[in-house]
């Protein structure tokens, strides 16, 4: 509809040109005409002239009724000035006739034009009025439906809460059990040196990991934001959505162990992966390929991406924590934006 807009002012900018330019030829039109009738005229007195001239007297007696030789030389001149003038103004007669012509064809080629844009304005104002009255009308339907939206969209946000609790519990459970063998009690994953280690690399690669998918775009980004259809709903999100092709696959952005897969009610199965003291999540999973423990290393398939049935939509939602606090993926994942 931008487009749409862009060009109707466009059109209407060269047709303001054009009005211009039909406006200044009209102009030149009606000088030249002047100037060709003035021109005209002179040249017809002239010619009636020199015949009269030429019946009474003619180019010889004229000479020979000279005084003297210097009259004689002068009435030569001026008869040949006169000639030479008189040619002059047959030639100015004949180019501004030719100029007329081509301000004539111009100002022809420039109305069509004209028309021809006027036309395709029309056309473009059409079609845009008839986007925004679908437009209008989509927006209506959606008035209409909004409660109804807005009413599954908080009820989708809830189980998606009682997710993301039920990953945080998990994830405590995890720490829990680190601290009750170290001896400790802490609310962060107490890590032997091997951990440590891969947890120090995993932070090294921050804004390097490889996505969880191999091809992808973000449809929801990290935090809380407003809902892409229903804008007077917010919703809160712990990690990113992306969606891919149909049969996509999930895999590790990092090495690591599975630490859990969960299978909650309501939802399709998440696997989380632990690498040291943080922990990645692959949710909305349609098909499984590995177990808890199981050691994986950067890029290994995880399992087969979920695609909705009634939507045709595959997204996979990828989140990540240190220890129980998610972090936002686009800061961690390589040219995520």
């Amino acid at each position: 509809m931008d487009r749409q807009d862009a060009l109707i002012r466009l059109t209407n900018r060269q047709i303001n040109r054009l009005n211009q330019e039909i406006t200044l030829n009209l102009r030149n039109i009606e000088q030249l005409r002047t100037e060709l009738t003035k021109l005209k005229k002179d040249y017809a007195e002239m010619v009636v002239a020199a015949r009269k001239n030429q019946s009474t007297q003619n180019r010889l007696m004229f000479l020979l009724s000279s005084e003297s030789f210097w009259q004689a030389y002068k009435r030569m001149a001026y008869m040949k000035q006169y000639a030479a003038y008189r040619k002059q103004q047959g030639e100015q007669i004949a180019t501004k006739t030719k100029t007329l012509q081509q301000y004539t064809n111009d100002l022809v080629a420039q109305r069509k034009d004209k028309e021809r844009l006027i036309r395709e304005n029309r056309d473009a104002q059409k079609a845009l009025d008839t986007v925004r009255a679908r437009q209008n009308s989509l927006v209506q339907q959606l008035k209409r439906k909004e409660k109804s939206y807005a009413a599954q969209i908080k009820k989708k946000q809830k189980q998606q809460e009682a997710i993301d609790k039920e990953i945080n519990r998990l994830i405590r459970e995890a720490i829990a059990a680190s601290n009750k063998k170290a001896g400790t009690k802490t609310t962060s994953f107490v890590l032997t040196p091997e951990a440590k280690a891969l947890a120090a690399s995993f932070a090294a690669n921050k804004g390097r990991l490889p996505w969880p998918v191999e091809k992808g775009i973000v449809i929801q980004k990290f935090g809380t934001q407003r809902h892409p259809v229903v804008r007077t709903t917010t919703i809160k999100s712990n990690g990113v959505t992306l969606s891919v092709p149909a049969r996509a696959e999930a895999r590790s952005v990092f090495e690591g162990k599975v630490l859990n897969i969960v299978q909650f009610k309501g939802s399709n199965p998440i696997v989380l992966v632990q690498h040291g003291n943080y922990i990645t999540s692959y949710k909305n999973l349609s098909k499984v390929y590995v177990k808890k423990g199981d050691k994986l290393s950067a890029k290994q398939a995880i399992g087969q991406i979920f695609t909705n049935k009634d939507t045709g939509k595959t997204a996979l939602q990828f989140s990540l924590f240190k220890n129980t606090t998610p972090q936002n993926p686009a800061l961690w994942l390589y040219q995520m934006k």
